[in-house]
């Protein structure tokens, strides 16, 4: 009984073997449901599923990351092999869905929570992207790929924190790194945009999506040094992990550190409750600061990087144009 037992389970582990042609991983994506109603959700231990959705799923959800649009939901679905994340191995990739798959490879990797990565290959809706064991690389969104350092990240975290020093990081074609945008609102932030980052506790920075991991990924409150590049000095610079207020699905014009959270459109779509006794609601479109049009996030983030000053909002609600003082 049990030699029966044992040549089950390797025959269904063979099923999903590394062959090298990606069926068993469509085969895998299929029996599982891993894609269900052109969702990603994606089984990670038995019974239980990372959900990509901006709709808040129907089923008992566990945790939720809203920078990523991530669920962790309970399944009652049995399952006996889940999708699990290969560290090791440096095998073949394609796009996968339930029907077909297209080998190919990441043309871009994801810089933290600003900037998915990028495949070579698509697919018609929502696809994993697996490698030839039909290990977990990532899942694709509307924005691009979330690779799987996120997914792991948010599998094994108790609750879903980013930690912070305070930039946005760009990469030129050299593959240095640079400060892309620098938050005017975080105590003691030493850089400035347009520094070049060149090393991270005392290890060289090999490109920004390897950097912004370790500064997202950090315990808050951890200290790290850094050593940056300005103009033609050199520059040491001892900072602490603060908390990520902004990036990913969530707007990122470092307002969101003083509770103001705005859509595309800068239509306000989360208020902290320190703004109440300004009349500020959800729902108004912000137009201008201190005189200035905004337009969209990233004029508003790169007024504030300059100015560091929001004292005076004009907001429009329903058609009415109206001015608030912030002290």
């Amino acid at each position: 009984m049990l030699r029966l037992f044992v040549l089950a389970q390797l025959f269904l582990l063979s099923l999903y073997a590394c062959d090298g042609t990606f069926t068993p991983c469509i085969n895998k994506i299929k029996d599982s449901q891993s894609i269900y109603k052109n969702t990603p959700a994606v089984v990670v231990k038995n019974h239980q599923r990372i959900v990509y959705t901006k709709q808040i799923p129907n089923a008992a959800v566990l945790k939720y990351d809203p920078f990523l649009s991530l669920y962790l939901v309970q399944d009652t679905t049995e399952f006996a092999y889940p999708f699990h994340f290969d560290e090791k191995l440096q095998l073949r990739t394609a796009i996968v869905n339930a029907k077909e798959a297209k080998a190919g490879r990441i043309l871009q990797r994801e810089i933290g929570l600003n900037s998915f990565g990028k495949y070579s290959k698509s697919l018609s809706g929502s696809a994993l992207i697996l490698n030839s064991c039909c290990a977990l690389e990532g899942i694709t969104t509307p924005n691009g790929i979330i690779e799987k350092a996120y997914l792991k990240h948010f599998l094994n975290s108790k609750e879903v924190i980013y930690g912070d020093i305070g930039i946005r990081l760009k990469e030129d074609k050299n593959g240095s790194v640079f400060v892309s945008a620098s938050d005017p609102f975080m105590k003691n932030n030493p850089f400035q945009k347009a520094d070049c980052i060149l090393t991270y506790d005392g290890k060289k920075v090999l490109n920004a999506a390897e950097l912004m991991q370790q500064i997202l990924f950090a315990p808050l409150g951890s200290y790290h040094t850094v050593k940056i590049k300005r103009g033609a000095k050199t520059m040491h610079f001892k900072v602490m992990t603060d908390k990520r207020y902004g990036g990913g699905y969530l707007s990122d014009t470092f307002l969101e550190r003083k509770g103001l959270y705005f859509d595309e459109n800068l239509r306000i779509v989360r208020l902290g409750k320190e703004f109440a006794s300004y009349g500020i609601k959800v729902g108004d479109r912000l137009q201008a600061l201190n005189a200035v049009a905004v337009n969209n996030q990233e004029e508003l983030r790169l007024y504030l990087e300059k100015y560091k000053d929001y004292s005076s909002l004009r907001l429009e609600r329903n058609n009415f144009e109206f001015f608030v003082n912030i002290k």
